[in-house]
């Protein structure tokens, strides 16, 4: 049901006119007299986000810690949604950014309170952080672990019962779950290869329960970046489906932490061949009754395929960061292309076997679904010379990673084209106020910009102080003696492996590593003070935990990106690209980490830059950075 607008519209006024006039009542009256702080950013900005609804703009709000950019954007956000009867959307960079934005005591909840507003919010969280009821099966019937059967029983009686829909309720989210590691989670969640359409329980399935909820709401619906790019990638073909897109219709999306907005299209935009994954399906349908012809092909695309990954070890080579350069030799491409004729073949073959239904069907669609992808995917790595490819080790499991192209032009047609409003928040977006890097990653011409500075009296409260050092864990178990809340960030998952590893067994029980267990989990018992230290490579932008909850942050490493293939492919379209790619990431990244430390007027704390010989060369780079001067130790 459409709800009504918090404020009253005239014949006199239009609606922007009287949104701009209720904003600046609620944020210099209502609000501090019921004790939330005036911040003349705030307004500013909530200001210019109702300029960006009214011509539907691109907005880039750089607003800095402190400002109450959450407020903001929450308050003409409700209001349009109200107004055009269409949800807004607020993207968040993660999940553990979602959590914190919908928690008891978040800003929704607060402003919903003082308000009145009675904030219909929802989640949609990304498809992998649901749990799926077959791949669950097979875990539990092939002996993975006692996780398995510990999840099976605490399911629902509807999921294997005969319970009817109506007592079916939403189920199965990963926060469900917050003492299974990253590995064990990833054995029972939902994959790509699973084909949902198909999927004889998919009404009891917990991802198809909350996709109903959230399609209800009327005010928000709240979900990640990796999300919303699903979304955008899969809407065609799902209408060609005759499938509902991920998300409904929209009034305007706001970006949390938008800056990160071009690393979550790149991931959506993927394309992947595993090692594995191929031949694990392929075996699968291979059951009496399958005609000797298709068994043939089966066998022989097996065999092409396990010697295209058996041959790529030989031409790729690890560069500093998770993906391994490949060298494309015409070796490589011709068997490639041996893989899509077999492919191509074999799903003539099932088109027969499918009329013998010997094959069960859920099986079948599953497998044919896959070598369609696979096929389209082997043919980009053979023959699309612009194709960006890398190859990564997933615990032992090969993995071939292609995407068509850098995401800029495909993100401006099938999104900022549009006329719909959307709003950038981060307080890092630009380097000295310049949006360019930003602009030129994801495409956007001609948007509306800001920035303001945070409130906050720097010089009071922290302080930044710079280690120079060879031996950067030394330094990390010294500074850890102080006994303060403290984080400590990586530039990279690599890294931070290399630094658990290094600790003896009692010098890790200082830390929560991420990956460990589930990530919310981790920082909820890190905020209770049960652990000192928690160790991250994605935690730069995003947490929020004030006062003695977080006291110290240690930068273990300047943040560059990796000299991978995708980093490659950015620096090949400019003639500077340290300086045009390389320094831009690093600044940002380090301005956001900063910016973990000092979230309100009461906290207080100490940034830790660890910085080697090599390092420390670049200071010139980052020293203006920060809101205080750097002190060495």
């Amino acid at each position: 049901m459409r709800k009504k607008l918090p404020f009253t519209l005239s014949k006199d006024q239009s609606f922007y006119e009287s949104l701009n006039d209720w904003i600046g009542d609620t944020l210099y009256d209502e609000l501090p007299e019921r004790g939330f702080d005036l911040r003349d950013e705030q307004v500013f900005m909530a200001f210019q986000i109702e300029k960006a609804l009214q011509e539907k703009k691109v907005l880039f709000a750089e607003a800095g810690v402190g400002t109450g950019k959450t407020i903001a954007y929450l308050l003409p956000a409700i209001s349009y949604a109200r107004y055009t009867g269409k949800p807004a959307l607020i993207s968040c960079a993660d999940e553990t950014l979602i959590d914190q934005l919908v928690k008891e005591d978040g800003d929704i909840q607060k402003i919903s309170d003082a308000l009145n507003l009675n904030i219909d919010v929802r989640l949609a969280k990304s498809r992998d952080q649901y749990l799926c009821i077959k791949r669950l099966e097979d875990a539990s019937d092939f002996g993975y672990g006692d996780y398995a059967d510990e999840v099976e029983e605490s399911l629902p009686g509807f999921v294997f019962g005969s319970d009817s829909l109506e007592k079916m309720y939403p189920y199965g989210e990963r926060s469900a779950y917050p003492e299974l590691s990253n590995d064990e989670w990833e054995t029972i969640n939902y994959n790509p290869i699973q084909q949902c359409a198909s999927c004889d329980v998919r009404n009891r399935c917990g991802q198809t329960l909350h996709r109903v909820a959230y399609r209800e709401a009327t005010d928000l619906i709240i979900c990640s970046h990796d999300f919303y790019m699903e979304h955008v990638w899969t809407k065609e073909s799902r209408l060609r489906q005759e499938l509902l897109p991920l998300l409904p219709d929209l009034s305007m999306i706001v970006f949390d932490e938008g800056h990160l907005l071009e690393y979550a299209a790149q991931r959506a935009l993927n394309f992947e061949v595993q090692s594995e994954t191929l031949i694990k399906l392929l075996e699968q349908v291979m059951v009496d009754g399958v005609r000797e012809t298709t068994l043939e092909k089966i066998e022989q695309l097996i065999e092409v395929h396990a010697l295209f990954f058996d041959e790529m070890e030989d031409y790729i080579t690890l560069n500093d960061g998770e993906r391994y350069t490949i060298n494309k030799v015409e070796r490589l491409k011709k068997i490639a292309l041996s893989a899509i004729r077999l492919a191509d073949e074999l799903l003539e073959e099932f088109v027969f076997d499918g009329e013998l239904y010997v094959i069960p069907s859920y099986d079948l669609k599953m497998v044919e679904e896959y070598l369609e992808q696979y096929t389209y995917s082997m043919n980009l790595f053979a023959t699309d010379e612009e194709a960006i490819d890398w190859m990564e080790d997933r615990e032992g499991d090969w993995t071939l990673v292609i995407m068509p192209r850098l995401v800029t032009d495909i993100l401006r047609n099938q999104l900022f084209n549009q006329r719909l409003p959307i709003i950038f928040s981060s307080a890092t977006l630009s380097v000295d106020e310049d949006f360019t890097y930003i602009q030129n990653s994801l495409g956007i011409t001609e948007p509306l910009k800001f920035s303001v500075q945070s409130p906050f009296d720097y010089d009071e409260v922290m302080k930044i102080e710079q280690h120079v050092t060879e031996d950067k864990r030394e330094a990390v178990l010294n500074i850890m003696k102080n006994r303060q809340q403290t984080l400590v960030l990586f530039k990279s998952k690599q890294a931070m492996l290399a630094f658990k590893e290094s600790l003896t067994p009692s010098e890790r029980e200082l830390f929560d590593f991420e990956g460990d267990r589930e990530l919310s989990a981790m920082i909820r018992d890190f905020s209770d003070g049960f652990v000192q230290g928690i160790a991250s490579y994605n935690l730069w932008e995003g947490l929020d935990l004030p006062e003695h909850r977080l006291t110290q942050v240690i930068i273990y490493d300047l943040p560059l990106p990796p000299q991978d293939p995708l980093f490659d492919a950015k620096r090949k379209h400019t003639d500077r690209p340290f300086e045009t790619v390389d320094l831009p990431f690093m600044q940002l990244r380090l301005r956001q980490g900063i910016g973990r430390l000092i979230r309100t007027e009461r906290d207080a704390g100490i940034v830790h830059l660890l910085v080697n010989h090599e390092e420390v060369k670049l200071q010139s780079s980052y020293e203006d950075l920060f809101p205080v001067k750097i002190q060495s130790s």
